[in-house]
């Protein structure tokens, strides 16, 4: 005979599993995901063959590009949908920056898999923002769904400088142009070393440099700082940490700072 104990743990194992499915039965079918009449793929097609900039476009696999479009839950019809259907990932100025895609065996990596756990718990589950890209000084790009900021859809980056989510003021198509065509070498002004370019073209898509002192830290010259080459996953869980104690220390000072105003006034 089984006691209560038994029963309450079966109950609540069938209750997880039946929210489990409902969420999945939720989610949008790849069948309708995939626009066939008006996809955006053409369109960023047309922006990569005119591209300034050095842009790689990786292998796809389509049996992985429709599962993660599937468990991303992105139509072709969107910018987004459209890399991650038809591009392992994109590497940009020789793989300084890593746009996610479906994944391939040089970036495998994928938008879907890469949240999971950090931005999401369940596949289909509202998220703060979503990681779309990052880069080889663990920089990180996200699109805001409103845990960053008032502007919706717009792409943000995560400074390795100061830590911050800075808004770019671009949704992610405009962001994709910006790779494509814009002078980086302006952009990561400061966080480019010397001899940065000897060092990428073979960086694995799972690896990041590292840097002592850390670029956060007041004064901090790129070029004389030693550097190491660590795991993405690692130097992301790291930076949030950090992000999380560096931004409530600002807070704290700035509070710090109100009460004796306040006290002077009084």
């Amino acid at each position: 005979m089984k006691s209560p104990i038994s029963y309450l743990f079966i109950f609540a194992l069938s209750l997880f599993s039946l929210s489990g499915f409902a969420q999945e039965n939720n989610m949008i079918s790849i069948e309708k995901l995939i626009n066939k009449t008006d996809p955006a793929w053409p369109l960023v097609k047309k922006w990569i063959d005119s591209a300034k900039n050095k842009v790689e476009v990786l292998p796809v696999d389509s049996a992985r590009a429709k599962e993660v479009l599937y468990h991303s839950q992105m139509t072709t019809y969107a910018t987004l949908g459209s890399v991650i259907y038809n591009t392992g990932g994109i590497m940009v100025d020789n793989g300084w920056i890593r746009i996610l895609g479906s994944g391939s065996e040089r970036l495998n990596r994928n938008v879907a898999d890469w949240n999971k756990g950090k931005t999401l718990k369940e596949y289909g589950d509202n998220i703060p923002y979503l990681l779309v890209a990052d880069d080889a000084v663990g920089g990180f790009f996200a699109i805001n769904y409103g845990g960053l900021g008032k502007d919706i859809k717009n792409v943000y980056y995560l400074e390795p400088n100061t830590l911050t989510w800075q808004p770019l003021g671009a949704g992610y198509g405009e962001f994709l142009v910006f790779c494509f065509d814009s002078d980086l070498s302006k952009f990561y002004k400061g966080l480019r070393w010397s001899s940065w370019n000897q060092f990428i073209a073979n960086l694995d898509g799972t690896k990041t440099y590292s840097f002592r002192p850390y670029l956060w830290e007041e004064g901090t010259d790129i070029d004389k700082c030693t550097r190491k080459l660590v795991g993405i996953e690692e130097m992301y869980r790291f930076n949030i940490m950090k992000s999380k104690e560096l931004n409530a220390d600002k807070g704290k000072k700035k509070d710090e700072t109100t009460k004796e105003e306040t006290k002077g006034e009084q």
